[in-house]
């Protein structure tokens, strides 16, 4: 959350903002990070910033796999077992091991500023 808060800061002072109202973030089903964390991080990090009383939106982005059968697509509850922080998921088509190809990221998607008038 830290590197989140400078990038927006950054990128918020770069316009001459004088406040940030929102920011939405993607998390990928596999980062391992969980909101309530990242809530509580974003309110300790951005007092007496530009960020302070910013709303933060985070959104999750479903994971994906692939297989060597062809198989691209989410995994389902049954599948994901208690290895869910591996790298690897059965195939729900085959059984066999599928990497993970997505679902990884945690990426800004939008700030929402107050800007001046050009």
């Amino acid at each position: 959350m830290s590197e989140i808060v400078t990038s927006v800061i950054d990128e918020a002072k770069s316009r001459n903002a004088s406040r940030i109202e929102r920011v939405t973030v993607e998390l990928g089903e596999f980062t391992m990070l969980g909101h309530y964390q990242l809530r509580f991080a974003f309110e300790v990090l951005s007092k007496n910033t530009l960020l302070e009383g910013a709303i933060l939106d985070l959104q999750t982005v479903d994971g994906e796999i692939e297989c060597s059968c062809g198989f691209r697509g989410k995994t389902s509850p049954s599948n994901d077992r208690p290895h869910a922080l591996a790298s690897a998921f059965e195939c729900p088509r085959c059984g066999d091991l599928a990497k993970v190809t997505g679902g990884r990221d945690c990426v800004i998607r939008n700030i929402a500023m107050v800007v001046p008038d050009v």
